[in-house]
């Protein structure tokens, strides 16, 4: 069975010393429950794992009967230590209040109970956090699949990588294109939205949000106004409320919107976004091609190669806290700028059909970044940056 790096962090953290509370989080279908069985079936300590999935959201003291169950076994075997799982915790209102009351009485009276915690709703998650929990916590971040990833566990081509993404549940079905949209549409998509996004957002227009997601899937890797949305959106209201959808949109790891590059942050918030999905699958769903007519068309598939790219960067963005932008001054532009700390690097995408872009030079020139270069035809080889841990480019 494949492994992800992941894997590792999780097995060390649960093998130290009881100290904080380990949250496992990341978008829907990254694998974080199967990784965390393949954790526990190899740690010689034993646990519990329990799921929230199914429990009305209000029922705060489920969280409490779990945690007796923990204590109780504890005591009963005469356990060392017990560890004590709870999935999708996030979907219980209060949730974080809870725990900390239940880890800080363990704490006061040496209960070893190691608490693991995974959540598919990083606001709710980080809320609850940031909340209650402040000091009694780590995170481990688990992003969508890499290509190296995805070659390793399914034998992914790069051109299968560009077009179906890297959700690995749904990689058995790319040989039935229809059951793969399927469930890309509603295993992610409707769960997503329906389960992450609207169960405590306070959203007005749901239909609306629903739009902008599909819209601005369409359009990653492309930079497209707020105002020019809305001409396409029915009862789209105004920038603003297309603005919180799409920062609720990135905060479930859907799509986000990029800013541009500029060293002066007003500039970069009132600038025009470039849209941006965690995962190629949620473009290539929308964009009304079959994975061989989307290599047949030269335009689409530079989109979609350049929205791979893409995920890439967001996907290491959100693991290791980097910033991601695109760069434009007229005709000159950058398909991506990384930020990491105060270095800077510049990524000029191109596949095969694309002329040189002379804006790479230029931003040598402007921003003098730690690095700028080229991914695709006549540069560093995609196949090898998908599969890279950017941050040995700083």
């Amino acid at each position: 069975m494949f492994e992800r790096a992941y894997n590792k962090v999780v097995r060390a953290r649960l093998e130290e010393p009881r100290k904080f509370i380990q949250i496992v989080t990341g978008p829907r279908q990254v694998g974080k429950t199967t990784l965390v069985k393949q954790v526990l079936s190899e740690v010689k300590i034993q646990w519990l794992m329990f799921s929230a999935d199914n429990v009305p959201t209000s029922q705060r003291e489920w969280i409490s009967e779990c945690w007796e169950a923990a204590r109780r076994r504890l005591r009963l075997e005469n356990l060392a230590e017990i560890i004590l799982v709870i999935d999708e915790v996030q979907k219980i209102k209060g949730w974080s209040e809870v725990v900390k009351k239940l880890w800080d009485e363990d704490t006061f009276n040496d209960t070893p109970v190691k608490v693991l915690l995974l959540g598919s709703s990083r606001v709710l998650l980080e809320r609850g956090l940031a909340d209650s929990l402040a000091g009694r916590f780590e995170t481990i971040k688990m992003p969508h699949w890499s290509f190296g990833e995805m070659r390793e566990a399914f034998g992914f081509s790069l051109d299968q990588y560009v077009y179906f993404g890297a959700y690995p549940a749904a990689a058995e079905y790319i040989g039935d294109e229809d059951r793969w949209t399927e469930y890309i549409r509603s295993s992610i998509v409707d769960a997503t939205i329906n389960k992450d996004v609207l169960v405590d957002a306070v959203v007005s227009k749901p239909a609306l949000l629903r739009q902008t997601f599909e819209l601005a899937a369409a359009y990653s890797g492309e930079i497209v106004s707020l105002t020019k949305l809305i001409g396409q959106l029915q009862d789209a209201g105004n920038t603003t409320t297309l603005s919180s959808y799409l920062r609720l949109l990135d905060d479930s790891g859907l799509v986000c919107g990029l800013q541009k590059y500029s060293v002066d942050n007003s500039r970069r918030r009132a600038s025009v976004p470039k849209y941006q999905v965690y995962n190629n699958a949620l473009k290539s769903v929308f964009c009304g091609a079959t994975f061989k007519e989307a290599m047949e068309d030269h335009k689409l598939w530079g989109h979609l190669f350049e929205s791979a790219v893409g995920c890439h960067i967001v996907n290491s963005s959100f693991v290791y806290r980097m910033q991601p932008f695109y760069w434009r001054d007229g005709n000159d532009e950058v398909d991506f700028v990384v930020q990491y700390g105060k270095k800077v690097v510049g990524i000029e995408v191109k596949s095969n059909y694309e002329r040189y872009n002379q804006g790479l030079a230029v931003f040598r020139d402007r921003f003098k970044p730690q690095t700028a270069f080229i991914v695709g035809y006549e540069g560093y080889p995609a196949d090898g940056f998908l599969s890279a841990d950017i941050r040995g480019l700083f």
